[in-house]
């Protein structure tokens, strides 16, 4: 399925170096902000109380910040959960005082400015779990990038491998670059966005690869250059429609899901954007500067040139 087809092959890799300039640059940004910054790591990694308070009608979030606050308490997140009159409170830690004892003092508070507000639940999440989501979350993140460089250096080859791979990470240090600039909230669902952009990341960068090999195999007298601008133009119709639905299904999320789906959403707009941007545009051209050719992907004797420029070109009786 094609909305267009494009008949000359956009020379994509004549200006890979100012793509991965521009690559660079945000790259390093990102790693700064990180570094400078940090990332504002919710109560799951932190430890924390976590309270869902629940109001009569539409809950004055700046009301019930300001009551909170009167109590000295600091670094509290104060959200709608689900309706208007559901107010989410996230509340780091205090020395000396229990989990227990600082949700009733803030539970007395809120009653105290509004008699209707009414206790639905309340959680709490030591440092200790906290440290342990924290390696956790890593170690599945250091899975997923051995798993899909032994992916991609058996199917194709290490030089695909490898590309692939600093691609993917550079989207990955990109969205936590985004989180730290802003100071959006860390949380486990954002985590888990950005394992599933690794491998929506990948997946792009395959279909790539594998159309890069293809070619190698049908056109002889091109050189990896043009190899790569002809596969990277061919793909671009299944490039829109795939990312396309995909990113207005994210947007609906980000725009209709509320605050539980926020974050979660964000982060994977960002990197729906990202990824396509790194497995068209970074992944091909660090493949081509370490020097990917045709005697790396294909075994056997020499096959019959195909005019790239022919319709019927590749097709099977």
């Amino acid at each position: 399925m094609e909305f267009f087809k494009i008949r000359r092959d956009i020379p994509f890799m004549r200006h890979a170096i100012v793509f991965n300039l521009v690559s660079l640059v945000t790259f390093l940004a990102a790693v700064f902000f990180l570094f400078s910054r940090g990332l504002h790591l919710s109560v799951e990694f932190t430890g924390g109380t976590l309270m869902e308070v629940s109001y009569s009608q539409p809950a004055d979030l700046n009301g019930v910040r300001g009551t909170i606050a009167t109590l000295g308490l600091n670094d509290v997140q104060v959200q709608n959960f689900g309706t208007a009159r559901d107010v989410l409170i996230r509340m780091p830690v205090q020395k000396g005082v229990s989990s227990a004892q600082q949700s009733e003092r803030v539970m007395a508070a809120l009653k105290t400015a509004d008699a209707s507000a009414t206790m639905r639940r309340t959680e709490f999440v030591g440092p200790q779990v906290g440290d342990e989501l924290a390696t956790d979350g890593l170690k599945a993140l250091a899975s997923v990038v051995v798993g899909i460089m032994i992916y991609l250096a058996i199917r194709f080859e290490w030089k695909f491998a490898v590309a692939a791979i600093i691609a993917n990470l550079h989207d990955v240090v990109i969205i936590l670059g985004f989180f730290a600039f802003f100071q959006w909230e860390f949380s486990l669902p954002v985590l888990a966005a950005v394992l599933a952009v690794l491998g929506y990341s990948v997946n792009e960068s395959v279909v790539i690869f594998d159309r890069i090999r293809e070619n190698f195999r049908r056109y002889r007298k091109m050189n990896t250059m043009q190899i790569i601008d002809s596969a990277i133009t061919s793909t671009i119709s299944r490039t829109i429609i795939t990312h396309g639905s995909t990113q207005l299904m994210v947007l609906s999320m980000l725009l209709f899901g509320g605050a539980t789906l926020h974050y979660f959403a964000l982060a994977l707009t960002i990197g729906i954007l990202f990824g396509i941007y790194s497995s068209v545009f970074v992944a091909a051209a660090i493949a081509m500067w370490l020097g990917i050719q045709r005697e790396d992907l294909i075994k056997g004797g020499p096959k019959k040139e195909e005019d790239p420029n022919d319709p019927n070109a590749g097709a099977t009786v």
